[in-house]
């Protein structure tokens, strides 16, 4: 079951731009002892489209060793084109995670019946779970309701990361898929009404940097205490919208770097962000009393 709160994980880089191994570890330990429910590999937020997949195979190793059985494992293997998605999903479903999450191809903008047939063609090529991750305000396309619907009978294709940010889409894709499929919020400050509606959890930014809370504001859901819930948004809510003042995840990386969690390192075309914005993520982590808080590094 992909349900509750499961990280979008930062990538922690070095000065040099390489992997930092280390922080890496490290950051997975946090994750393990806050009690998050699962870990994102190489999405949007891991900087996905600058790892070469050398990089995300060995994330996805040191992630097996130290969090199998403690949480669910699921890595991004998605790109612009049907038949690199095969050979790269084939290559890490090897490795043995739970899942495998795949972004809608970027920049082709395929019609809706090229998604069904690329996500399809992927299904028919490995066993491994699948979950869709359709944000067409990164991709430019948007994956309908219908269509999830036709994907969704599919008994590999088993959830969406649903990241359009437009709660009538969530409600309609809650509607039309069956039961069994897990529909998560792509966006945290919408968690509490897609549980409500019927979804099973959120692929979170912000439990980089409070875990523990976001997985208790989505288990506070899934067992239909909203007012523990939205007790919760109320306090970390400027967190969630700060992390979003420059492109994800320029923020969420500095307010983590502020916080001792990791040196806030990013690799091309990201950059750190502007004085303004780095002012204002400082200013809510100390509103929350985040800033300085941690240090799972050194």
């Amino acid at each position: 079951m992909l349900r509750g709160s499961l990280v979008a994980i930062v990538t922690p880089m070095t000065a040099d731009g390489s992997v930092d191994w280390p922080a890496w570890d490290r950051l997975l330990d946090f994750h393990v002892s806050e009690g998050t429910d699962g870990i994102v590999i190489a999405g949007t937020t891991g900087e996905a489209p600058a790892l070469a997949l050398e990089e995300v195979e060995e994330l996805t190793r040191r992630a097996l060793l130290r969090c199998s059985g403690k949480l669910k494992l699921i890595v991004g293997a998605g790109t612009h084109a049907t038949s690199s998605t095969v050979a790269r999903t084939r290559a890490l479903s090897r490795l043995g995670p739970d899942a495998v999450m795949l972004v809608t191809p970027y920049y082709n903008k395929p019609t809706q019946e090229g998604l069904y047939r690329h996500y399809s063609t992927i299904a028919a090529a490995i066993r491994l779970p699948i979950v869709i991750y359709s944000v067409q305000g990164r991709t430019g396309v948007n994956v309908e309701p219908a269509t999830l619907a036709r994907l969704a009978q599919i008994d590999t294709i088993v959830g969406v990361k649903e990241a359009s940010g437009n709660i009538g889409q969530m409600a309609n894709v809650i509607h039309e898929v069956p039961e069994h499929f897990h529909v998560l919020s792509g966006d945290d400050a919408i968690t509490i009404p897609l549980i409500a509606l019927g979804g099973r959890g959120v692929i979170s930014v912000v439990s980089n940097e409070i875990p523990g809370p976001m997985t208790e504001l989505a288990q506070c859901c899934l067992h239909g205490d909203f007012v523990g819930a939205r007790a919760i948004q109320a306090r970390y809510l400027e967190l969630m919208n700060v992390n979003f003042v420059e492109s994800n995840p320029i923020p969420v990386k500095a307010a983590m770097g502020l916080m001792g969690l990791l040196d806030p390192v990013y690799r091309l075309p990201m950059c750190a962000p502007s004085a303004a914005s780095l002012a204002k993520i400082e200013k809510v982590l100390e509103s929350v009393g985040l800033a300085g808080s941690v240090s799972v590094a050194g």
